[in-house]
Parts: structure tokens; C-alpha cells; sequence
């Protein structure tokens, strides 16, 4: 139970702030005192946190079955040759800055939500990738052999061996991979994606620092939460496999 206290804790603050900040004009008209209007009023937060996380979502569930997919391909004999390619691939993603990733896909997909999402798929694959192969090529070459031996198919020994194994790597990977993309997220504003990105816009165009004060403290507390989450899981994981 006490793996799962600092999510809880996180999710909590976050949970404050959310219904908090609309009624903290005080504290932030003490850091604005020359602007009237210091709480975004815009869009209620509860609604651009829903649309952050559904970004990040759906960004992570198309980035964790390509990288974890390919990371499986190219680590079976038919596709080892491929691994390099795989990988530059993967790598190539982060070269590119986000913001040029927007104003790439701008053009092609539009303003919206697509390219935010584009942008967070190219942008969180490289650590999937790398730590999908680094579990399974981790595991111990003589465990694969033993459960061969005993008659598993090759897909028996990949999900009954191999994956389970290899699973705290991986979960690292999408831990680190989504952790940035909440962060990262908030570019999507930019082009017109609404989530907790927008105070953040509109403090730096407006020059009102409470703006961006308010958006900064939304994410860094979704980040904060989500990271832990992962934290657990992979505590709860390391222990599972441990004891067995």
C-alpha cells in the first residue's frame, strides 16, 4: 500500500489546485499586481486537464505497440537484420525539435489536435524502442534455452518468458517516454490543441506571468503524478518477479 502513497499524494495536489486556483485571486494578483484579470478564465481547468491527458493518451497508446512491437520484431531471427534501421529510426524522432515537428505537420494535417500528437509519437519513441530491446536481449540466454527444452513454442517463450522478464526495462522506457510527452504536450497550444498549455501561451503573449505560473504548476503536478504511478508499478513489478 505504501508504494502507491506519492501517486496518491500528487493526484491530491493536483486535484487542489484544479478546484483551488480559480479562487486564489489573492496570491496570484500579489504576483500580477498591475493586471485585473491574474486566473485564466478562459477554459476551466478540469477540461483542459481532460484534454491534456487525452493527447498524452493516445500518443503513448500508438507510440507504446509501435515501439514495443518493433523492439519485439527486430530481436526475432527473421527480423535481427532490420535492428539497426530500427533503431536510427527511433533515434531520429528526438533530432528533430517538436516545434519543428509542428510546423512540419502544420501544412499537411492542419491546426488541431493530429500534429500535437505526431509530434509526441516521434518525440516519445526512442526510449520505448531502446529499452524494449534492451530487456529482451538482457535475458539470460540459458533461461530461454531451459524453456524450449521443456517444450514452448517460440510465442510461448516470448510471452511467457521473454516479456514478463524484460518487463521492468520496458516499463522504464514508457515511464520515461510519457513523463516528457506530458511536458511536451503543452506545444500542442500552439497550434491550436487546447490543454493545460494554454495559460501558458497566453501568460507569455499577454506578458502576465500568473498565466503561465498556472499552467506550469497543472503540468509539472500531472507529470509528478503520472511519474509516480510508473514508479509504483515498477516497484509492485521488480517485487512480483523477485519473489517468483
Amino acid at each position: 500500500m505504501t508504494v502507491w502513497l506519492w501517486p496518491f499524494l500528487w493526484c491530491m495536489l493536483l486535484a487542489i489546485c484544479i478546484v483551488g486556483i480559480p479562487h486564489a485571486q489573492g496570491i496570484f494578483q500579489w504576483i500580477e499586481p498591475d493586471v485585473r484579470q491574474v486566473i485564466y478564465q478562459r477554459t476551466p481547468f478540469y477540461v483542459l486537464l481532460e484534454r491534456h491527458v487525452l493527447v498524452v493518451g493516445v500518443a503513448a497508446v500508438v507510440t507504446i505497440s509501435l515501439g514495443v512491437g518493433a523492439g519485439i520484431a527486430v530481436t526475432r531471427r527473421k527480423g535481427q537484420d532490420f535492428l539497426p534501421l530500427v533503431s536510427q529510426l527511433a533515434s531520429l524522432g528526438q533530432t528533430f525539435p517538436p516545434v519543428a515537428v509542428l510546423a512540419l505537420a502544420v501544412p499537411v494535417l492542419g491546426f488541431g489536435t493530429l500534429p500535437i500528437i505526431v509530434a509526441l509519437m516521434l518525440y516519445g519513441l526512442l526510449p520505448i524502442v531502446r529499452n524494449t530491446l534492451a530487456g529482451l536481449q538482457d535475458v539470460d540466454k540459458d533461461i530461454k534455452t531451459a524453456a524450449r527444452a521443456v517444450g514452448l513454442t517460440p510465442l510461448q517463450v516470448l510471452y511467457q518468458v521473454e516479456l514478463p522478464l524484460a518487463a521492468p526495462v520496458i516499463l522504464a522506457g514508457i515511464r520515461t517516454s510519457v513523463t516528457i510527452n506530458i511536458a511536451t504536450a503543452a506545444l500542442g497550444a500552439t497550434v491550436g490543441a487546447s490543454n493545460l498549455g494554454d495559460p501558458i501561451i497566453a501568460g507569455i503573449i499577454n506578458n502576465n506571468m500568473a498565466y503561465v505560473i498556472q499552467g506550469a504548476l497543472m503540468i509539472a503536478l500531472l507529470a509528478l503524478t503520472v511519474d509516480s504511478v510508473f514508479d509504483a508499478l515498477q516497484t509492485r513489478l521488480r517485487l512480483r518477479l523477485s519473489s517468483s
